[in-house]
């Protein structure tokens, strides 16, 4: 029996004014609300926070709806998971072990309805990004974060925000040419015989048909709420 999984990516919850987020927090609770009843699995390819940095005993204020939803849909046996983007990777197991979500550091593939799949935000692999490679072994490294934890929680989430404003900034300005690293990869991994190729990162949507496979991007909330939704062997993309 062909079961259905709906994916979201780039949320971005934190970055935009006060009644903004006010907006698009309840437009994303009801649609995991939506997802709960209607997916027997949900992906979330990266960046659902705009930052997050979480101590080992605190976790950062704001957005307990979101988080609430979040851990509804486990609790309703629905498998939850989540990659780790390039804004909201200081976690440490806050989402496994109160949420239940199963962390992705890093791109993975998977079998769903019998057709191959390949998923991960997509940082990293966009064309002539060395600066960011060499920031992001810098802020994923495990020592650095465990010293950073000793920043007062107040402090550390403002210096995190910041940083991920800097990012944005960075990448927002940053000449890539002309070249798409993403689609790049994406029709690699169609070679190597995948039918599916899904990231985030990029805020733009395609659906891009490469000989057997197709590569998808899901753009970004910011702009166009939509969902993915994978079922009878059919991938489309959903305005919500």
């Amino acid at each position: 029996m062909s079961k259905t999984y709906l994916f979201i990516s780039d949320v971005h919850l934190g970055l935009q004014s006060k009644e903004e987020e006010k907006l698009k927090e309840r437009l994303l609770v009801k649609f995991l609300a939506f997802a709960k009843d209607n997916c027997d699995e949900i992906f979330i390819v990266g960046d659902l926070f705009d930052y997050w940095f979480e101590y080992k005993r605190v976790y950062q204020k704001g957005f307990f709806r979101t988080l609430t939803a979040l851990q509804d849909i486990t609790e309703a046996g629905i498998k939850l998971h989540y990659f780790i983007g390039n804004h909201d990777f200081l976690h440490r197991d806050f989402f496994k072990e109160e949420i239940g979500a199963i962390m992705y550091p890093d791109p993975s593939e998977f079998i769903l309805n019998g057709k191959k799949f390949f998923i991960g935000h997509g940082d990293g692999l966009v064309k002539n990004d060395n600066g960011y490679k060499i920031l992001k072994a810098i802020l994923r490294n495990r020592f650095l974060q465990k010293a950073y934890s000793i920043i007062h929680p107040d402090l550390g989430v403002a210096l995190a925000s910041g940083t991920s404003k800097s990012s944005r900034d960075y990448t927002s300005s940053k000449d890539y040419g002309e070249g798409d690293g993403l689609l790049e990869s994406a029709k690699k991994k169609i070679d190597d015989g995948y039918d599916y190729v899904l990231f985030g990162h990029l805020h733009k949507r395609l659906f891009i048909n490469y000989k057997n496979g197709s590569y998808i991007n899901l753009g970004s909330w910011l702009d166009e709420p939509c969902y993915g939704k994978f079922t009878d062997l059919k991938f489309e993309i959903v305005e919500w």
